[in-house]
């Protein structure tokens, strides 16, 4: 009998794969189960709509990145922080400050967990920012931390 698995099932197979599996491993266990359902071809019509649904999906959530990726390229964020002798910063700056002056200067909502800073920004000068937005596409951009 021929099964679509709605489930990842160990040993059998994985979710929206069509395997050719007994008629009673698939009625007995299967079925019930409701870990897969019969191969029909409104079934399998389904599943292929589904795949493509995903598909697109993700490629318009990719397309958004890298068009938010370009307008992050260059820019620089300005963050004015107390500071002591010698340029040390009291306390640090994070990615959620971060993420607050990207809206406020420049008016792009970025999470404050896809910026990546190497260490954390103890003292004043440029400091380059990843921004991860997308597996695969990621920018970096200057952040600038003078004296108050």
């Amino acid at each position: 009998m021929k099964v679509i698995l709605l489930q990842d099932v160990k040993g059998t197979g994985v979710k929206d794969q069509i395997l050719e599996v007994s008629d009673g491993f698939a009625r007995n266990y299967l079925l019930p189960r409701k870990l897969a359902i019969e191969a029909s071809a409104s079934a399998l019509n389904s599943i292929e709509n589904a795949k493509k649904a995903v598909k697109f999906r993700e490629d318009s959530k990719r397309l958004k990145s890298e068009a938010l990726s370009r307008d992050l390229k260059g820019k620089v964020i300005q963050i004015a922080a107390r500071a002591g002798e010698g340029g040390k910063l009291y306390g640090s700056i994070t990615t959620s400050e971060i993420a607050e002056q990207l809206k406020a200067q420049h008016g792009i909502e970025i999470d404050k967990h896809k910026i990546e800073l190497a260490e954390p920004i103890r003292r004043v000068g440029q400091v380059t920012a990843t921004v991860r937005l997308n597996a695969g596409v990621s920018t970096r951009m200057l952040v600038n931390v003078t004296a108050e």
